[in-house]
């Protein structure tokens, strides 16, 4: 394979790793096809680290044959997202066919070096799922950053090369890391941001080569020209303009500027004829218009072929399910191009490697001065003293531009509008499996044109889009830096990232990590979830990661968001600054760490990775009790919560722009919640791991080995609840007191000591009209109700309130002749209101009887809530103004809601589905929280998608990946219904959970029995309301 008199050996063979041929990315699991007989030619190829390799191989051989020489020589995988690169005869940057003879290709093979260089750029680097993969992949964005391809801000070139830094020498040194920079160009105005680059190393303490391959990939692939390799090319008009090709369709820049792009799912033809590339797009069915051509000039007719292969290429691997079949050759005369793709698509690469139980075998990082071979065996490990230098053999060669490829940037398709989530994450599309809907094939005309044949797909909107801000810098993915888990230089203290043995953590990854935003047509997963523990305590440990995940997000948005939103505003009181960043900042760090074990526990639980660690990992109530002990020693931080709340509120009081300041921060995508509700998540935390515990001791026999912890981190966590439930009971009603007043208008101060709020909900008001539609608000001392006003911020008018004291209630039906009526009798005037139904009456009576007794027992006077201008005595109930028109109610009634506008909250959400909610409700809601990937299926579609789903304040909310910052959706879930599909609904699937509205219906699956029975029973308590068999839970709670 390689010239033995310039290379003996590879580098796993020189790490004591077993030969081996590697796995051809063309055949799985198959060795390096036989190479014809002829004579041998010697072929150079540069690597990604910039070393030379030489490969023998027949001069009548394929192209086929030297790339899988290739990947067999680098143990890779995951080699199908690679290519190789060459110069012609024409001085032009082409792809090695691989079905066509290499040296009919190159034909001076001394003279042409070819470059090993990715060349599909997927828009998730978690789709890849091995180490060395991802480790290709950030040697891919050095090179682009040095070359000045990857066009970015100051900041993100400063981050990504510290990462880079971080991986090549480790934790900051200024000495070393100041003339390592002196002596490696990373950037071409490098010297410019030197202080930048080393401010960011500085912050990488600890964290592996593995580690920052990650975070690098994480940066750059949020980034506009990330994997864009431009074609120039100019319109109709002569404008100068540069076409690519990325995983979602063809873009089209100005500059470095993005100015248009085209799904592939618009897409009906793309074809060449001369120097004309024409793109043919679907027919608008909204616009009833003919089908568009666009056409664009190119510099010769080559330019358009070798632009158009690349199209051909990226279609079939990101949107095909397996590689095309060949067409038959015709027997008399050819139709244009025969070319095709050839190799796995992305998801046969990423079944195949779910599917094989492969040895990860060990590499070097040629740059690298750490040892970071995280995959060896017991074997291996124990040589790793014998790791010689870089062989003299190598020929490093300086980074030089490389001429333009394709790839693709992150951001999705901004032509497009669709609904928020029917396209997928990743750039899959769920393909129908009838045999009429033949996949795409390349074909030409009489002509010669090139030309693209689109099939007709389910969800033809455009993925998510990926240009959310920087995701959190602290996923942790599969590989480190150390050896069996020792650390480099895990000295000191015992940190929250370390074991208590004193060694590093591994920082393994949960599934959920890589495969997010993947979709499945069927039943992809069901070979997969028989490979995982299926312990009743490992789904109870991983509902433990998934909510923490969702909590340490809820927590960035108090820490960085919030505080970066505010921070430039000398307007903003600096003492409530000062006060939320002192006592949320140190919970924050504290489960930063916490997360990191759980991800470590339960991979090693999971098996998939780190094997030859020796220890029982099958057990979560030692970290548990670890980090509840840890989490003690923040009381006095989490007594404080309660105090930034009030201090921000008072701080909103005082000053109309402290107010709109916090106002506008809740229109941004990263509040998906009233931000009140954020700074009381640390102590909803509590109730979630008091919960867990329970279960896992009420699952574990008292024998059970981590029966013991979990019971000692039960009695700490039940002692730390008790002491703080007092503060978060007080917390709960004031939040929901100042989110009330947020949606009504005309009160002057709703939020006053004494006031508890019980039950809003729609009931329908008897007048002179008839019956009206109101909204209605029980506090412990008085009955207010409104309709909704024609605000821009569609706020409820008060028209009305009635004190509790002294008043009494009759059931009305009979006397009215309207069911589920009931009469309210007041000191000064007696109102009829009607239920929607009979449950529902029965909990407003109930309510409001208890509220009654609660009014009588307290002796301090009823307070009037309404403004100085609005009187009880005032028949506001005639006027016109507040009338709405039913088109108008039933267009709003949308059942699933874009995020942006906060027309979405509890209160219109009971006014739009016409029911009620009550503080039971609320607080039982705190307590069912939930979140983790499901995957979704509409009503008449056939594919299932994964999504990362968080349910909380009685809405799912629908994200790409957990690592997403804000959801893409919302679906409040009030007044949904939540069964079990029927039989007649052919949903042949276990754990299938079904929730319908009205028309609307959506089909959600789980990957267990306990993860299925976790989401009915926490979608249950928002869609079931709990007041009726809680009436003496209510009493104590008032």
């Amino acid at each position: 394979m390689v010239e033995p008199a310039d290379r003996p050996s590879t580098a796993g063979q020189r790490l004591g790793a077993p030969e081996s041929f590697g796995v051809s990315t063309l055949e799985p699991g198959l060795r390096p096809p036989a190479q014809p007989p002829g004579r041998q030619v010697s072929i150079r190829v540069q690597m990604l680290d910039d070393t030379q390799e030489v490969f023998q191989i027949s001069q009548r051989s394929p192209g086929k044959v030297l790339f899988d020489l290739v990947c067999a020589h680098l143990n890779l995988t995951e080699g199908d997202y690679f290519g190789l690169e060459y110069q012609d005869q024409r001085k032009m940057t082409v792809w090695l066919d691989l079905l066509k003879p290499t040296l009919k290709q190159i034909r001076r093979p001394k003279n042409t070096i070819l470059r090993f260089v990715v060349k599909f750029f997927p828009p998730d680097h978690t789709q890849l799922m091995e180490e060395l993969t991802r480790y290709l992949f950030a040697l891919q964005i050095k090179r682009d950053l040095a070359c000045g391809r990857l066009i970015c801000n100051d900041t993100s070139a400063a981050l990504m090369v510290s990462h880079i830094i971080q991986s090549e020498i480790g934790d900051f040194d200024e000495t070393q890391s100041w003339q390592h920079l002196l002596h490696n160009k990373y950037l071409p105005d490098q010297d410019a941001i030197r202080d930048k680059i080393t401010d960011c190393h500085r912050k990488h303490v600890g964290q592996t080569p593995a580690e920052s391959d990650y975070q690098l990939l994480e940066i750059a692939r949020r980034l506009e020209m990330y994997g864009v390799r431009l074609h120039p090319a100019k319109d109709r008009e002569g404008t100068k303009l540069s076409l690519a090709v990325a995983h979602t369709g063809v873009l089209v820049f100005q500059g470095y500027t993005k100015i248009n792009a085209f799904n592939w799912s618009k897409i009906r033809k793309l074809s060449f004829k001369r120097k004309r590339f024409l793109i043919k797009l679907r027919a608008d069915p909204a616009q009833n218009a003919h089908h568009d051509t666009l056409e664009f000039a190119m510099a010769s007719r080559d330019c358009c072929k070798v632009f158009w292969k690349i199209c051909v290429e990226y279609h079939a691997f990101f949107r095909l399910f397996e590689e095309p079949k060949p067409k038959p050759k015709p027997i008399l005369f050819t139709r244009g191009s025969s070319f095709r793709f050839s190799g796995r698509t992305q998801k046969q690469i990423i079944d195949y490697v779910k599917d094989s139980e492969l040895k990860k075998v060990p590499f070097e990082r040629k740059h690298s001065k750490i040892l970071s071979n995280s995959s060896m065996s017991p074997q291996s490990s124990s040589l790793r003293s014998q790791v010689p230098k870089e062989s003299a053999m190598s020929v490093p060669l300086a980074d030089q531009p490389d001429s333009a490829r394709l790839g693709h940037p992150a951001e999705s398709n901004g032509s497009e509008e669709p609904p928020p989530l029917t396209g997928p994450a990743n750039g899959f599309q769920d393909i129908p499996a009838a045999p009429s809907s033949d996949p795409i094939q390349p074909r030409q005309n009489h002509h010669g044109t090139g030309s693209v044949m689109d099939q007709q797909l389910l969800n033809p909107g455009s993925p998510g889009s990926d240009d959310s801000p920087l995701g959190s810098p602290h996923v942790v993915v599969n590989g480190n830096g150390s050896v069996n888990g020792q650390g480099m230089g895990s000295t000191g203290a015992l940190g929250p990232g370390q074991s208590p043995e004193g060694r590093q953590l591994s920082p393994l990854t949960s599934p959920l990590l890589t495969e997010a935003g993947y979709v499945r047509n069927d039943d992809d997963d069901d070979a997969r979830r028989k490979k995982f523990p299926t312990d009743k305590a490992y789904f109870i440990a991983k509902e433990l990661l998934t909510t923490e995940r969702t909590y340490l997000k809820d927590l960035q948005v108090v820490t960085e968001s919030f505080h970066s939103f505010v921070g430039k505003d000398e307007a903003f009181p600096d003492s409530v600054k000062n006060l939320i960043s002192a006592n949320y900042d140190p919970v924050y760090k504290f489960h930063q760490g916490f997360l990191k074990e759980v991800e470590q526990r339960l991979a090693q639980w999971e098996g998939r990775s780190n094997a030859h660690i020796k220890g029982d990992y099958q057990r979560i109530g030692d970290v548990l009790l670890k980090n509840i002990q840890g989490l003690r020693q923040l009381t006095v931080h989490l007594q404080k919560h309660s105090e930034c709340l009030v201090d921000l509120e008072r701080a909103c009081r005082s000053s109309r722009k402290v107010e709109t300041q916090c106002r506008d921060f809740e229109q941004q995508r990263v509040c998906y919640l009233p931000f009140n509700i954020f700074l009381l998540r640390p102590l909803h935390r509590l109730l979630h791991y008091k919960l867990i515990l329970e279960r896992l001791c009420k699952h574990y026999p008292p024998t059970h080995d981590d029966f013991r912890d979990c019971r000692a981190a039960l009695a700490d966590i039940s002692e730390m609840v008790l002491q703080l439930q007092g503060a978060m009971m007080k917390m709960e009603n004031f939040q929901k007191l100042l989110e009330l007043k947020k949606d009504l208008t005309g009160i002057d101060d709703l939020a006053i000591r004494g006031r508890e709020f019980i039950r809003l909900g729609c009931l329908s008001k008897l007048s002179g009209k008839g019956l009206q539609q109101r909204m209605f608000f029980l506090f412990s001392d008085s009955l207010v109700y409104t309709s909704r006003g024609m605000t821009p911020s569609n706020q409820f008018k008060v028209h009305g309130q009635l004190p509790l004291y002294g008043m009494t209630i009759r059931e009305s039906e009979e006397e009215w002749g309207v069911p589920h009526s009931f009469t309210l009798f007041g000191q000064r005037q007696s109102v009829v209101v009607a239920a929607s139904c009979g449950s529902e009456m029965e909990r407003w009576v109930e309510d409001i009887r208890m509220a009654i007794d609660l009014a009588e027992q307290s002796s301090s006077p009823s307070t009037d809530l309404l403004s100085s201008g609005l009187t009880d005595n005032k028949p506001l109930e005639d006027s016109g103004a507040e009338q709405e028109s039913e088109e108008e109610l039933c267009g709003s009634r949308s059942s699933l809601e874009r995020q942006g506008h906060r027309g979405n909250t509890t209160v219109h959400v009971c006014w739009h589905r016409n029911t009620s909610v009550s503080m039971v409700d609320f607080s039982v809601a705190v307590e069912n929280q939930l979140s983790g990937n499901l995957l979704r299926k509409f009503k008449n579609s056939n594919g299932w998608q994964k999504l990362w789903v968080v349910f909380t304040n009685f809405s799912l909310f629908f994200y790409k990946s957990h690592q997403d910052d804000y959801p893409l959706a919302s679906l409040p879930l009030l007044g949904y219904s939540v069964t079990v599909p029927s039989e007649s609904e052919n949903i042949h699937k276990d754990y299938v959970f079904k929730l319908h509205f009205k028309s609307h219906v959506y089909y959600f699956r789980s990957e267990s029995e306990y993860t299925f029975e976790r989401w009915m029973e926490v979608i249950r308590s928002a869609t079931c309301s709990t007041s009726h068999s809680l009436m003496s839970t209510r009493k104590d709670l008032y």
